[in-house]
């Protein structure tokens, strides 16, 4: 955490509070950080296939190191070499995928919107249902009140 995100997570903050920072400190940063996304994504899903491999922590220890520090030049090489064409070529079908993603999303969110706010309409209308009907209770369906208590006994003396 500390190699991968913290230190440059630093430098980034570094680079940008520059007063003026210079473009190509701005595209490493930038780069390593697609780089880091990219390789967080692939491991979620890659987890569970490659993390029984051993000294695998090591060398994602060891990528990571490579690509942070500026003096291996790791981020720039991995970016421009593999990344940066791969993505180049594919960026029209990449784009159409995330529109896709984008309207789906959308749409889901719009339908889960509809429903749950007919849910809760439907709940306060019960709730307020139940309210009314407790205010406004007949006299006759609320219990008698307790009846009073008997008078005390009269004791009758006679004359002897």
């Amino acid at each position: 955490m500390f190699v991968g995100y913290l230190y440059p997570a630093y430098e980034c903050f570094k680079v940008v509070e520059q007063r003026r920072p210079s473009v190509e400190s701005l595209r490493l940063w930038c780069q390593y950080w697609i780089l880091i996304a990219l390789v967080t994504v692939m491991e979620r899903f890659a987890d569970t296939f490659i993390s029984w491999i051993p000294m695998y922590q090591e060398a994602k220890l060891a990528f990571i190191i490579y690509l942070s520090f500026s003096r291996t030049r790791g981020t720039a090489y991995i970016y421009t070499t593999f990344l940066r064409p791969y993505v180049a070529s594919h960026e029209s079908e990449i784009d159409q995928h995330l529109n896709e993603l984008r309207t789906r999303a959308l749409d889901f969110v719009a339908a889960y919107w509809e429903r749950s706010s007919a849910f809760m309409q439907t709940k306060f209308f019960e709730i307020l249902q139940y309210v009314v009907a407790q205010g406004h209770r007949p006299a006759a369906a609320q219990p008698p009140p307790p009846p009073p208590p008997p008078p005390p006994a009269q004791v009758i003396l006679k004359d002897c």
